[in-house]
Protein backbone atom coordinates (compact mmCIF):
# COMPACT_ATOMS: atom_id res chain seq x y z
CA UNK A 1 0.00 0.00 0.00
CA UNK A 2 1.43 3.22 -0.95
CA UNK A 3 2.32 5.51 1.94
CA UNK A 4 1.89 8.92 -0.44
CA UNK A 5 -1.02 11.40 1.02
CA UNK A 6 -1.75 15.03 -0.03
CA UNK A 7 -1.59 17.92 2.70
CA UNK A 8 -5.59 18.34 2.77
CA UNK A 9 -5.88 14.56 2.85
CA UNK A 10 -3.60 14.26 5.92
CA UNK A 11 -5.36 17.50 7.21
CA UNK A 12 -8.74 15.38 7.22
CA UNK A 13 -6.94 12.44 8.48
CA UNK A 14 -5.43 13.97 11.30
CA UNK A 15 -8.93 15.80 12.04
CA UNK A 16 -10.81 12.63 12.21
CA UNK A 17 -8.60 10.91 14.99
CA UNK A 18 -8.77 14.43 16.55
CA UNK A 19 -12.89 13.96 16.45
CA UNK A 20 -12.88 10.87 17.48
CA UNK A 21 -10.43 10.82 20.59
CA UNK A 22 -11.60 14.02 21.72
CA UNK A 23 -15.19 14.05 20.68
CA UNK A 24 -16.86 11.01 20.06
CA UNK A 25 -15.35 8.16 22.04
CA UNK A 26 -15.37 10.48 25.52
CA UNK A 27 -19.59 11.12 24.62
CA UNK A 28 -19.73 7.37 23.93
CA UNK A 29 -17.60 5.96 27.29
CA UNK A 30 -19.83 8.64 29.33
CA UNK A 31 -23.26 6.62 28.17
CA UNK A 32 -21.29 3.19 28.55
CA UNK A 33 -20.69 4.41 31.96
CA UNK A 34 -24.56 6.47 32.63
CA UNK A 35 -25.72 2.42 31.52
CA UNK A 36 -23.71 0.58 33.41
CA UNK A 37 -24.92 2.07 36.49
CA UNK A 38 -28.27 1.28 35.34
CA UNK A 39 -28.00 -1.76 36.93
CA UNK A 40 -27.93 -5.36 34.98
CA UNK A 41 -25.64 -5.14 31.96
CA UNK A 42 -26.72 -8.13 30.35
CA UNK A 43 -30.00 -6.53 29.17
CA UNK A 44 -29.33 -2.99 28.83
CA UNK A 45 -29.24 -2.36 24.97
CA UNK A 46 -27.33 1.06 25.62
CA UNK A 47 -24.84 -0.20 27.39
CA UNK A 48 -24.60 -3.15 24.79
CA UNK A 49 -24.63 -0.74 22.40
CA UNK A 50 -22.42 1.35 23.64
CA UNK A 51 -19.35 -0.94 24.17
CA UNK A 52 -19.42 -1.94 20.52
CA UNK A 53 -19.95 1.31 19.41
CA UNK A 54 -16.45 2.09 21.53
CA UNK A 55 -14.87 -0.92 20.11
CA UNK A 56 -15.26 0.05 16.63
CA UNK A 57 -13.59 3.66 17.42
CA UNK A 58 -10.68 2.08 19.20
CA UNK A 59 -10.58 0.06 15.75
CA UNK A 60 -10.58 3.12 13.89
CA UNK A 61 -8.10 5.14 15.95
CA UNK A 62 -5.72 2.20 16.24
CA UNK A 63 -6.07 2.18 11.81
CA UNK A 64 -5.48 5.83 12.29
CA UNK A 65 -2.90 5.89 14.38
CA UNK A 66 -0.62 3.56 12.27
CA UNK A 67 -1.38 5.02 9.40
CA UNK A 68 -0.65 8.22 10.52
CA UNK A 69 2.53 7.57 11.59
CA UNK A 70 3.75 6.12 8.25
CA UNK A 71 2.27 8.41 5.92
CA UNK A 72 4.55 10.90 3.48
CA UNK A 73 2.83 14.22 2.34
CA UNK A 74 3.66 14.06 -1.42
CA UNK A 75 5.53 17.02 -1.99
CA UNK A 76 6.15 17.36 -5.91
CA UNK A 77 3.64 18.98 -7.61
CA UNK A 78 1.56 16.91 -9.81
CA UNK A 79 3.28 17.26 -13.54
CA UNK A 80 0.62 18.14 -16.33
CA UNK A 81 2.43 16.07 -18.85
CA UNK A 82 2.01 12.31 -17.59
CA UNK A 83 0.57 10.94 -14.97
CA UNK A 84 1.34 11.13 -11.27
CA UNK A 85 0.25 11.53 -7.62
CA UNK A 86 -1.84 14.36 -7.49
CA UNK A 87 -2.78 15.40 -11.17
CA UNK A 88 -6.41 15.22 -12.38
CA UNK A 89 -6.63 12.50 -15.43
CA UNK A 90 -9.62 12.61 -18.19
CA UNK A 91 -9.77 10.08 -20.26
CA UNK A 92 -12.25 7.74 -22.65
CA UNK A 93 -13.56 4.32 -21.39
CA UNK A 94 -13.87 2.04 -24.72
CA UNK A 95 -14.22 5.42 -27.02
CA UNK A 96 -17.34 6.71 -25.33
CA UNK A 97 -17.91 7.10 -21.60
CA UNK A 98 -15.66 10.08 -20.60
CA UNK A 99 -14.01 10.22 -16.92
CA UNK A 100 -11.98 12.48 -14.76
CA UNK A 101 -10.25 11.16 -11.92
CA UNK A 102 -7.44 12.70 -9.33
CA UNK A 103 -4.95 10.14 -8.81
CA UNK A 104 -4.64 9.95 -4.86
CA UNK A 105 -3.24 7.61 -2.21
CA UNK A 106 -5.61 4.68 -0.73
CA UNK A 107 -6.42 6.81 2.41
CA UNK A 108 -8.08 9.34 0.04
CA UNK A 109 -9.98 7.57 -2.16
CA UNK A 110 -14.01 8.57 -2.67
CA UNK A 111 -14.76 7.87 -6.12
CA UNK A 112 -17.99 10.19 -5.70
CA UNK A 113 -15.61 13.11 -5.32
CA UNK A 114 -13.41 11.11 -8.44
CA UNK A 115 -10.45 10.44 -6.57
CA UNK A 116 -9.27 7.39 -7.51
CA UNK A 117 -6.60 5.56 -5.38
CA UNK A 118 -2.31 5.26 -6.68
CA UNK A 119 -2.87 1.52 -6.06
CA UNK A 120 -5.96 0.46 -7.81
CA UNK A 121 -5.69 -1.06 -11.12
CA UNK A 122 -6.85 1.93 -12.95
CA UNK A 123 -4.47 3.86 -10.94
CA UNK A 124 -1.70 1.37 -11.83
CA UNK A 125 -2.41 1.27 -15.86
CA UNK A 126 -2.52 5.28 -16.05
CA UNK A 127 0.53 5.98 -14.15
CA UNK A 128 3.56 7.55 -15.82
CA UNK A 129 0.94 7.77 -18.96
CA UNK A 130 0.85 10.78 -21.41
CA UNK A 131 -1.90 12.77 -23.51
CA UNK A 132 -3.30 10.44 -26.40
CA UNK A 133 -1.74 7.74 -24.48
CA UNK A 134 -3.84 3.97 -24.96
CA UNK A 135 -4.30 1.76 -21.92
CA UNK A 136 -5.68 -1.10 -21.21
CA UNK A 137 -6.91 -2.29 -17.60
CA UNK A 138 -7.86 -5.56 -16.47
CA UNK A 139 -10.98 -5.65 -14.78
CA UNK A 140 -12.72 -8.47 -12.99
CA UNK A 141 -15.22 -8.30 -15.91
CA UNK A 142 -12.97 -8.28 -18.39
CA UNK A 143 -9.94 -5.82 -20.19
CA UNK A 144 -11.39 -2.20 -21.04
CA UNK A 145 -9.41 -0.37 -23.01
CA UNK A 146 -8.42 3.89 -21.77
CA UNK A 147 -8.23 6.75 -24.06
CA UNK A 148 -5.90 9.68 -22.05
CA UNK A 149 -7.45 12.88 -23.52
CA UNK A 150 -6.27 15.29 -20.54
CA UNK A 151 -4.03 15.85 -17.91
CA UNK A 152 -4.01 19.04 -15.23
CA UNK A 153 -2.66 19.29 -12.10
CA UNK A 154 -6.21 21.38 -10.60
CA UNK A 155 -9.66 19.82 -11.57
CA UNK A 156 -10.74 20.48 -15.25
CA UNK A 157 -14.29 22.02 -15.90
CA UNK A 158 -16.23 18.67 -18.29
Amino acid sequence: MTNLISAEGLKKLCEEYDYLWKVERPKVVRGVSDAAAEGDRSENAEYIYGKKRLREIDRKLKHLGSRLKVLKVATVPPNPKQVTFGCWVTYEEDGSIERCYQVVGPDEIDVSLGKISLDSPVGQALLHKKVDDEVIVRKPGGEVTLYITGISSTRPEL
